[in-house]
This record gives C-alpha cells, sequence and structure tokens, in this order.
C-alpha cells in the first residue's frame, strides 16, 4: 500500500517509538494524528505537520469520539500504528513483598486491553472506506516487546501484557481479512526512548546487544512500520527488531 493520500493515527505518539512513527507517516504524504495522554503531548516538541489528540487508549469512549472525529473528513483512514504502553518494574515477590495487584491490572488494562481497544474501533472506521483496487482498505500495526518472549526479572507485568499482544496479531488478522485489513505485530528490543533513561542504564542494556552494540533508534522502528505498510504480502505475523538480543535470566 502507497502511504501518500490517506489518513494514519499513532497512538502513544507524542513521544519515542510513537512520535517518530507519526513524524515518518507524515513525511511519507499522510495526514498524521498522535493520540496520547495529555501529560505526554505536554512533554512533547509539536510540529505543524501532525495534529495532536488527547484520548486514554482504555477508554472506548475518548478512542471512539476522536476516531470519528478523524474519519468524518479528508483522506481514507489506512493506517493505525499502537505504540502506547507502560513499563513498571516490580518482581512478582521480593524483600519488599509480593506484587501489587493494581499494578500487574493496570499495566494489562493499558498495554493489552488499551490496543485492542484501538485496533476494534479502528477497524470499524477503516473497514467503511472504499477499498482500493486489490480490496485493501488499511494496516493495524501492533506494538509487542522481546520481553513477551524474553521476560527479564521484574517485568511479570509488562511481559506478561506484550505476550496478549503478540498473541492477538493472528485472529486479529484472519478476522479482518475479509475487511481487507492487515495486522502485524512488531516486537522491538531496547531501544533508545524515556522507558530507558540515564546513561548507565543505556550503557548497560547497549553491552548486551550482539551487534550492532547500542540502543535501537526509534528512526528505525518507524522504518519497519513503513516497510510494513508497503510490502501487502506481510500479515499476521510479529517482526523482531533488536539487533539479535536474547536476554537472559
Amino acid at each position: 500500500m502507497k502511504i501518500s493520500n490517506s489518513t494514519a493515527i499513532v497512538t502513544g505518539g507524542a513521544l519515542g517509538l510513537g512520535a517518530a512513527t507519526a513524524e515518518m507517516l507524515h513525511a511519507a504524504g499522510a495526514r498524521g494524528f498522535a493520540l496520547d495522554l495529555a501529560e505526554s503531548i505536554a512533554e512533547a516538541s509539536p510540529t505543524l505537520s501532525i495534529t495532536y489528540l488527547k484520548a486514554d487508549v482504555t477508554k472506548s469512549d475518548q478512542v471512539d469520539q476522536v476516531i470519528d472525529q478523524i474519519a468524518a473528513d479528508g483522506p481514507p483512514l489506512r493506517f493505525v500504528v499502537n505504540c502506547a504502553g507502560i513499563a513498571p518494574v516490580e518482581p512478582v515477590l521480593s524483600s519488599m513483598g509480593r506484587h501489587d495487584l493494581e499494578l500487574f491490572r493496570h499495566v494489562v488494562e493499558t498495554n493489552l486491553i488499551g490496543t485492542f481497544n484501538v485496533l476494534v474501533i479502528a477497524a470499524a472506521a477503516i473497514a467503511q472506506t472504499l477499498p482500493l483496487p486489490d480490496g485493501s482498505r488499511g494496516v493495524i500495526i501492533n506494538t509487542a516487546s522481546i520481553g513477551a518472549i524474553d521476560g527479564m526479572p521484574g517485568t511479570a507485568a509488562y511481559a506478561a501484557s506484550k505476550g496478549g499482544v503478540a498473541a492477538l496479531g493472528m485472529p486479529s488478522a484472519r478476522d479482518l481479512a475479509a475487511f481487507g485489513i492487515r495486522v502485524m505485530t512488531i516486537a522491538p528490543g531496547t531501544f533508545r526512548t524515556r522507558m530507558n533513561r540515564g546513561e548507565n542504564t543505556q550503557a548497560y542494556l547497549a553491552g548486551k546487544v550482539p551487534f550492532p552494540q547500542r540502543l535501537g533508534m526509534p528512526d528505525e522502528f518507524a522504518k519497519l512500520v513503513r516497510s510494513i505498510i508497503e510490502n501487502d504480502y506481510l500479515n499476521g505475523d510479529m517482526i523482531r527488531i533488536d539487533g539479535a538480543v536474547r536476554h537472559a535470566p
């Protein structure tokens, strides 16, 4: 699919991977929208090329409202990239006590249920657009994590939520095939974003990557999003982008 003359939505689009993706989609000719929480938008370096909209991905009414607003006019909604997520660290059990259930619930609600909420609402909107000559209507890309497979200590909630996102891809792709909508999943490794703050932390994590021995850059994630959109035969699968890192216990 061509990105130009279309509308694209990126959740978590104010910062990090989402911001780089929103910028890439605009540069490729799409009308771009970044959905995020108010506090994240306040931290962003806004550009006139992207429209920032406040929305909590876990709230169906908020997502419905903004997607209805976006789909009401302009180029057809074709692309949705789910980047919104959180990554707190808390062991299942430690000297500080046991894992807080409400924190676990919050992480799953944000990362998994939020992704599913946007996927369902966006798919319904994309399905209303006119198909291209080959029957295609759009692409939805979800963000899992290599943590879904190589879960590190203290990340039970995050790994469980991202494992759910990974499992969501194939059945969603099969459900949406009849509407000409592809669904793909990206599993990023360790990237230079606000989730990995601090020079010491970044240096330690970079040293674990076989090659290139550094953290991933947000624009590299965005380039993979573009490749997925433009390659029509990619559907229902998950792609790791991680420099061949495999987290040991």
